[in-house]
C-alpha cells in the first residue's frame, strides 16, 4: 500500500466527498433540477449520511456556482437563467477555441487516438428515449464529455483545462434539459453526431481555422436549442 487515497473506490472516500460526489453528480445529471430546494435534513436521509457532511458538500458546491444558499432556509440548485446561459456558452466558446488550438499544435498519436475512440463510443451511445430516462442521459454526457474533453486534453495547459472543465460542468447543466427533451420541436434536434464527426476530421486535418469554426456553430446550436427550451411558452429568445 502506497497510503494514498483510492478515489474510484467509494468505500474509501470521506463522507463529506461522497455527500459531495453525490450531490454535485445529480445536479450535474438532472436528478436535481434548478430551482429545487435541498434540504439537510432530507439529504441525510437520501443518502444515508452525516448533517456535518452534507452541509460540507453544500457549501463546497455553492463556491462552484452550483448551489445558492437561502438565508433561514437551508440551500437550492442554482436557477437557470437565459442570461447566464449566454454568458457560460460565450465563455466557453473563447475558452474552447484556446485549448482546440493549442492542442492541435501539441497532440500527437495517442491524442489523436483517444478522439477516434472516444467518436466512436459517442456515436454508439443511444440517447435517451424519455424524461424519464436518466441512465440513458447520464450515460450519453458520460461519452459527450470524454469527447470534448479528448478533443482539448492536449492543450498543454493545467488552468485552460481547468476553466475548460468548470464551464463544461455548467453547460452540461443546461444541456441537460435540452438532452432530456430533445423529442420536443423546440429542442431543434440536429444530426449530433455529424456536428461531431465534421469537428473531429477538422481537428485530425490539424486545421484550426475550420475547427474552431465547426466548434463555435456546434456549441452555438446548442446555446439557441436550450434557449428555446427555458425561454416562456409563446416567446423566443
Amino acid at each position: 500500500m502506497n497510503g494514498l487515497l483510492n478515489t474510484d473506490d467509494p468505500d474509501s472516500l470521506s463522507q463529506a466527498e461522497r455527500a459531495y460526489r453525490r450531490l454535485r453528480g445529480e445536479i450535474l445529471h438532472g436528478d436535481l433540477m434548478p430551482g429545487e430546494r435541498l434540504r439537510a435534513a432530507d439529504l441525510q436521509d437520501r443518502y444515508s449520511l452525516g448533517l456535518t457532511p452534507i452541509r460540507e458538500a453544500l457549501m463546497r458546491l455553492a463556491s462552484e456556482s452550483l448551489v445558492e444558499g437561502e438565508t433561514n432556509r437551508g440551500a437550492r440548485v442554482t436557477d437557470a437563467s437565459l442570461d447566464e446561459l449566454a454568458d457560460i456558452m460565450a465563455t466557453r466558446r473563447a475558452i474552447e477555441r484556446l485549448c482546440l488550438t493549442a492542442a492541435m499544435a501539441r497532440g500527437g498519436a495517442d491524442w489523436e487516438a483517444e478522439i477516434v475512440a472516444s467518436m466512436h463510443l459517442l456515436s454508439r451511445t443511444p440517447l435517451p428515449a424519455d424524461p424519464g430516462d436518466r441512465e440513458a442521459a447520464a450515460r450519453w454526457e458520460a461519452q459527450h464529455r470524454r469527447f470534448h474533453l479528448a478533443l482539448v486534453s492536449a492543450c498543454g495547459s493545467k488552468w485552460l483545462l481547468r476553466f475548460w472543465a468548470t464551464l463544461a460542468d455548467h453547460s452540461e447543466r443546461y444541456r441537460k434539459v435540452r438532452l432530456l427533451h430533445h423529442h420536443e420541436a423546440e429542442a431543434e434536434v440536429r444530426d449530433i453526431n455529424a456536428e461531431h464527426a465534421a469537428i473531429m476530421a477538422a481537428v485530425l486535418d490539424r486545421d484550426p481555422a475550420r475547427a474552431t469554426d465547426l466548434m463555435d456553430r456546434h456549441l452555438t446550436n446548442t446555446e439557441t436549442s436550450v434557449a428555446r427550451l427555458l425561454a416562456p411558452k409563446g416567446s423566443k429568445p
